[in-house]
């Protein structure tokens, strides 16, 4: 079975130009995870040098697995990847500030009945405003009806998070959500949503401003990191309240079917607590009572990537699974032509993304179909067999 068979088209739509570059900037670069890479591992190599990486396509574990234990004694500390020196350097964002004091709206997620399952789990990649690519996915999966109304009955939904900045319309990105949120919960779904670093960057770009953070790289604000990550002012303008309140109190992380659920492709989660209940309240806390810096700081943490690419990658892996629970990592954040190294074709053409990307021994499952970049945005059912 080739890719297109087990994700075909339609062609998705072409909503606007994308923004370079596709990965988030630092002031004098990218931010990768590790500091140096090891011998002999870099973009040049092929993908059985990433930890065995494949697409979907291929074999598959089904998910009778338990949940995995770290691996005692093996120095793990942060994985390296082939990355220039200068990855040390903060992103340029500001803290994001307390959330607006609104009322917290509760949505029923009405329980299966006894003897009813569940129903299925889908996973949403990194959206980044490009609202008619997600309506074409959310439709191709049967998740939404022609009008954009919710038709997936008690399918569960996560967005991985990244919902604005680069594409064309990330206000109306998270209206839908929001919208989906609400008849899924009618339905007896539910559509729920992760917190990714640019839902960080948007919220303090709007909070803090030109406000100046201090960072490792000099000093730098939230509003002149999101205009250099894609952040696009209609969005900005568009910003209310109600956004406000709702993308304050999303999750860091979910386990959902033994899937350990983030936006970012970091072991920085375990900085912030050591269940997932305390990692998700560490946040929320952070972002209510917390300053421009300590804001900052989770925005910078929460930029990383690239931790479970390489030789080391199934070892943070294994770490983040022994402290949350589950078997294995569904992430976003990363493009996935930047975690294989096609990020460029030698005819210029878009990069190819079949369809999720798994690697780190099988123990991560990257999301992030890289539509900033011509690639694909990407919808999958759970588990991927």
């Amino acid at each position: 079975m080739t890719p297109e068979d087990r994700f075909p088209g339609p062609e998705q739509p072409h909503s606007g130009p994308r923004h370079q570059p596709d990965l988030d900037v630092l002031p004098y670069g990218s931010y990768y995870e590790p500091a140096e890479p090891p011998a002999g591992y870099g973009y040049d190599e092929t993908h059985s040098g990433f930890g065995g990486a494949h697409y979907l396509e291929q074999h598959w574990p089904g998910a009778t697995h338990q949940p995995v234990a770290a691996h005692p004694g093996d120095g793990h500390d942060e994985p390296a990847s082939a990355v220039p020196a200068a990855a040390h350097e903060d992103p340029p964002t500001i803290e994001l500030g307390p959330p607006l004091a609104e009322q917290q709206v509760h949505f029923p997620y009405p329980q299966p009945e006894p003897g009813e399952a569940p129903g299925p789990l889908y996973v949403i990649g990194d959206v980044h405003g490009y609202l008619d690519e997600l309506r074409t996915a959310l439709q191709q999966h049967g998740l939404i009806d022609a009008e954009g109304h919710w038709s997936a009955g008690r399918s569960r939904v996560w967005f991985l998070g990244d919902f604005t900045d680069r594409g064309p319309d990330g206000i109306g990105v998270i209206d839908l959500v929001m919208q989906l949120a609400a008849e899924a919960a009618a339905a007896g779904g539910y559509c729920r949503a992760l917190m990714g670093n640019h839902e960080l960057l948007f919220l303090g770009a709007s909070r803090y401003g030109d406000e100046p953070v201090q960072s490792t790289a000099g000093t730098a604000s939230f509003l002149a990191a999101w205009r250099l990550n894609g952040g696009q002012q209609h969005d900005l303008d568009r910003l209310e309240p109600h956004h406000v309140s709702w993308l304050s109190r999303l999750p860091a992380m979910a386990l959902e079917d033994g899937h350990l659920l983030l936006h970012s492709d970091t072991t920085a989660y375990l900085e912030y607590g050591e269940s997932i209940a305390a990692v998700n309240d560490a946040v929320h806390d952070l972002l209510a009572d917390e300053g421009a810096d300590e804001w900052w700081d989770c925005f910078r943490r929460f930029t990383k990537r690239f931790a479970f690419r390489g030789d080391s990658g199934p070892a943070a892996v294994h770490e983040l699974l022994s402290a949350y629970g589950g078997y294995r990592v569904v992430h976003g954040h990363s493009p996935i032509p930047y975690l294989t190294g096609a990020v460029h074709n030698d005819d210029g053409a878009p990069p190819h993304v079949p369809g999720p990307y798994i690697y780190a021994e099988e123990l991560a499952i990257a999301m992030d179909g890289g539509v900033t970049m011509e690639g694909r945005l990407l919808v999958a059912r759970l588990p991927l067999n």
